[in-house]
């Protein structure tokens, strides 16, 4: 039996779509039984829509340099 800690742990895979068939099973029946996780769950797809919606911040362009530079040393070394 799947518990809530098991649940929070797949909730990004269950989201995604990606849960074998017996883990999506046993997630469904916690769901089913269990108010808190349903709770819990609706509030992880308010927080991804939520986020999806937001508009993408630019990077700095000395951050983006300096990254740039970490990289092309990387390569030499």
């Amino acid at each position: 039996m799947l518990t809530c800690q098991g649940l929070t742990e797949l909730v990004t895979d269950y989201l995604e779509g990606r849960l074998p068939f017996t883990r999506w099973l046993s997630f469904q029946m916690h769901l089913g039984m269990c108010r808190h996780c349903r709770g819990y769950l609706r509030q992880m797809k308010v927080t991804v829509a939520t986020l999806g919606h937001l508009p993408p911040e630019p990077m700095p362009p000395a951050i983006r340099d300096e990254l740039l530079r970490r990289f092309k040393d990387m390569r030499s070394a």
